[in-house]
């Protein structure tokens, strides 16, 4: 069966004409509605594309949030099915040429493009905030109806056919339109809105001074090489206001563009208003439906200028490419194959995280129990192998010369004092003085384990006496906050990490992914050293800990890279 007669099949209440047009995800055919009589366009997407069987999921899955659509820069989809010959996307016939041809024949006027960037953003934002990207954003995707509107069409199309990837032959044809494709989108990453604010600050790059930002003689994999890891080349010819917000749109880092699309709108509107004065928008003759904000913006500007002169477009058509049917055949692969021209492994970063954790296992149970400490004066802390710390704690020591005049103890863990309390109230015991510290209330929660105490004993002539020992709460170690505390904090981090490696295996690639598992990795290996030592009651030591907080850094970065590895490979 032929292909028009599997559409009549398919849609009996159509009466379908010949093909009138295809694209780099399809073609196009004519049809007319029986009873309404309605004059269509049915978009036909190729079956099987790729082998991937996800794509009739996909399908349905756009297909329901496009009919859904309703803005009047959007080409509205009246009805979507699977047919044996492909996914069909009934929408609105428009026939009044597309922003391509009309660049590519009498050309456009900067007003004018500026009016249809206003159009095509304001689609685009409508498209975003119902969840839908298009991923595909062209000259030849912007039609005119009848009317003058100009709409977008062929929203989430690349979303249905590659799950917005970009695919190529390992030959290095190209399906779809490298010229316009954002940097992310090329590499696989995972797609914001940002791609399509890329795409369409490419659009308008193009309108506005006839060229494209890249070089476009090197076929269309060297091409998406540029959009990667080149910055595009200033826009020339354009007056300053106008060039700064396009330039803007296509910076490489998504977070350098424009958040949204509308923001996007106000700033082009308002650019355009600086340089062509008042009412320029009603000198384009390109009607549009804005939002209020856009409105005002664009009936900022000053004094009117003459209209501009119409630009055209300069050299070969760049949205020439390999289309669906031609690579339908073909075995297709993810772009960034042939871009980074190997794929990474997750073994090495793996084995990384591996190894600094099993060090981390063996610095905690190497942690000595104590530390030797100098004592000095024979200082003494009175059951500091089991001291109450709900209870004055008692301090003795040889007189000396003099009479002391005020003892004070300090407990710290790791250099971190936990608590610290002094008295005056110095008994003598024959050749030996007395003291009773009550230290805070609040000690007993939170020192656990061991810690290091530091007797202080100051004397009249102003001599000061210190010694240090280790000291053993009789507390339970896991009620305070070196044992509790030290659990809460290892697995709030184990939580915040899975996050980001969840975010990963979903495909969401940020380049501070890396960066943020730094501090976590430094908090847990720190945390997990400490937890552990509390509870076997292992006097801390800053040495140690800093070991540990490093390992524990290198185990999260290697997680997160052989996470990061293993979704690309998978992807």
């Amino acid at each position: 069966m032929t292909v028009t007669g599997g559409l009549a099949t398919a849609l009996p209440q159509y009466a379908i004409g010949g093909k009138i047009g295809h694209g780099g995800m399809g073609e196009v055919y004519e049809g007319v509605h029986r009873s309404l009589g309605r004059q269509v366009a049915i978009k036909l997407l190729p079956a099987g594309l790729a082998g991937d069987e996800g794509a009739d999921a996909r399908f349905d899955r756009e297909a329901r949030v496009l009919a859904s659509l309703d803005h009047p820069h959007i080409v509205p989809v009246y009805d979507y099915l699977h047919t044996e010959h492909g996914n069909l996307l009934v929408m609105e016939k428009l026939d009044g040429g597309t922003v391509h041809s009309r660049f590519r024949a009498e050309g456009l006027t900067a007003e004018q493009t500026c009016a249809i960037g206003l159009a095509m953003l304001g689609g685009l934002h409508a498209a975003h905030r119902a969840g839908v990207l298009h991923l595909d954003v062209k000259p030849k995707n912007l039609l005119f109806a009848t009317s003058g509107v100009m709409k977008v069409a062929d929203f989430g199309i690349a979303q249905v056919v590659s799950e917005g990837a970009t695919l190529v032959t390992h030959a290095g044809e190209v399906l779809g339109t490298p010229a316009y494709i954002a940097p992310e989108q090329a590499m696989g990453n995972a797609l914001t809105p940002a791609a399509d604010i890329y795409a369409a600050g490419t659009v308008l790059y193009e309108l506005l001074c006839g060229e494209l930002p890249y070089d476009r003689s090197s076929g269309g994999v060297a091409l998406m090489r540029q959009h990667i890891f080149a910055d595009p080349r200033p826009i020339p010819g354009v007056p300053r206001p106008l060039a700064e917000v396009v330039m803007r749109s296509i910076a490489r880092d998504p977070a350098g563009r424009y958040r949204d699309a509308e923001h996007f709108a106000v700033d082009l509107a308002r650019a355009a208003s600086m340089v062509f004065g008042a009412g320029w928008l009603d000198r384009a003759r390109v009607p549009v439906h804005l939002a209020p904000q856009v409105v005002a913006a664009a009936a900022s500007g000053g004094d009117a200028t003459a209209p501009t002169r119409p630009v055209r477009a300069h050299g070969p058509d760049p949205t020439v490419q390999a289309t669906a049917m031609d690579l339908r055949d073909r075995t297709l692969i993810p772009a960034r194959e042939l871009i980074t021209g190997r794929r990474r492994g997750p073994l090495a970063p793996a084995l990384g995280a591996f190894a600094a954790l099993i060090a981390l296992v063996v610095l905690v149970v190497t942690t000595p129990k104590t530390v030797v400490h100098q004592g000095f004066g024979g200082l003494a802390v009175t059951g500091a192998d089991a001291l109450d710390l709900t209870r004055d704690v008692t301090v003795s020591g040889d007189v000396g010369a003099a009479k002391p005049s005020e003892v004070s103890l300090t407990l710290s863990a790791a250099g971190v004092d936990l608590a610290s309390a002094s008295t005056s109230a110095v008994s003598v015991r024959g050749k030996r003085f007395v003291a009773a510290v009550r230290l805070p209330a609040v000690t007993r929660w939170v020192a656990g384990g061991a810690v290091t105490g530091e007797v202080t004993v100051r004397r009249p002539d102003q001599v000061v006496v210190t010694s240090r020992l280790t000291v053993l709460p009789a507390q339970q170690p896991l009620a305070s906050v070196m044992g509790a505390g030290s659990l809460l904090i290892a697995l709030f981090t184990i939580a915040y990490l899975e996050s980001l490696l969840r975010g990963l295996r979903r495909g969401l690639r940020r380049r501070s992914t890396p960066y943020a598992a730094v501090p976590l990795g430094l908090v847990f290996g720190a945390a997990v050293w400490l937890f552990v030592g509390t509870l076997t009651r292992h006097e801390p030591v800053v040495g140690y800990a800093f070991g540990a907080a490093a390992l524990g850094a290198l185990a999260a970065v290697g997680a997160v890279l052989a996470t990061r590895f293993a979704a690309d490979r998978g992807r």
